[in-house]
């Protein structure tokens, strides 16, 4: 009897094994294997590209929800998804450092790499009293910070989708109708959206804003 329930147990482990074999050979994305796939840092970026993709591309998010981009550490999986991407997407800045890293440390002939902040022109952060620390004014002048926030204007959102929608276009041209499309039709809402800030700016009765 003994020696039955332990060739039973044999089985079963040996089952267990086989099935658990089928399931990790079978591809995470196979129903996505043919679509464009995109990879992006933060949530602008990645809603960028889902506004012009729709659903003729497979998107992932690297950071989570409230995470810090500035000390954020990438997982193996998280460089295999950099990896296999057809296109990148990131900020750019001093809080993209680790960013630089991964990319340095990759073949990147194959994937398309769009940059925020090479996409529009960045405004230089100003300094002013009361902003630096003791160790900041004792140091003297230091290489000036452009802000990397670049996506809240809608005018700098615009040249940023439309990016995305050139790169999608040259590097999936099956899709590049629908990419049009999409684009045209979320760039006339960032039109409405920029005319709404005008228009607050233009009758606001003081021209400061709290944060």
């Amino acid at each position: 009897m003994k020696k039955l329930t332990m060739i039973a147990l044999a089985l079963f482990i040996v089952v267990f094994a086989l099935a658990g074999c089928g399931q990790s050979a079978k591809p995470v994305a196979a129903d996505n294997s043919d679509q464009l796939s995109i990879v992006a840092t933060i949530f602008p970026p990645y809603d960028f590209a889902r506004q012009v993709a729709g659903d003729k591309a497979d998107l992932s998010m690297l950071l989570p929800p409230a995470a810090e981009s500035h000390s954020f550490e990438p997982t193996p999986q998280d460089m295999i998804k950099i990896q296999n991407c057809d296109v990148f997407i990131y900020v750019g800045g001093e809080s993209d450092a680790w960013v630089n890293k991964v990319l340095e440390s990759m073949d990147m002939s194959k994937i398309k790499v769009i940059t925020l902040m090479d996409c529009v022109e960045v405004v230089e952060e100003e300094i002013v009293a009361g902003m630096e620390d003791e160790e900041e004014a004792e140091a003297g002048e230091k290489e000036p910070e452009y802000d990397e926030h670049v996506w809240t204007s809608p005018r700098n959102a615009k040249l940023i989708v439309q990016k995305i929608a050139d790169t999608l276009c040259a590097v999936d041209i099956a899709n590049a109708a629908t990419y049009k499309t999409n684009t045209a039709a979320y760039l006339a809402k960032l039109n409405e959206l920029d005319a709404a800030f005008q228009n607050v700016a233009d009758n606001a009765v003081r021209k400061t804003i709290v944060f």
